[in-house]
């Protein structure tokens, strides 16, 4: 074999290798980042469940206060106008 042809061949080769390693690193940091963005939903998920479940506690929590307390519609003129007489005579 010629001079000119072991090192074709040797070139040839290192291109295919680093080519090759090449695919296979960008495929790894292409599955890592996808597992990050599985991560970032399940961490999602995991805040809306804890969101939902203090609502509902929320919402329990109101209905039993408001079975022990009465509470009744505020009537929008008095809270108004007796606020501002209160200002008025200070």
């Amino acid at each position: 074999m010629s001079q000119a042809s072991k090192l074709t061949l040797a070139g040839t080769g290192l291109a295919t290798a680093g080519i090759v390693f090449f695919v296979h690193w960008a495929q790894e940091q292409e599955k890592a980042s996808m597992h990050k963005g599985v991560e970032r939903d399940m961490e999602k998920q995991r805040i809306r469940l804890e969101r939902q479940a203090d609502f509902t506690m929320q919402k329990a929590l109101e209905e039993e206060y408001l079975k022990l307390q009465k509470v009744s519609p505020s009537i929008e003129g008095q809270g108004s106008s007796g606020g501002q007489a209160n200002l008025n005579q200070n």
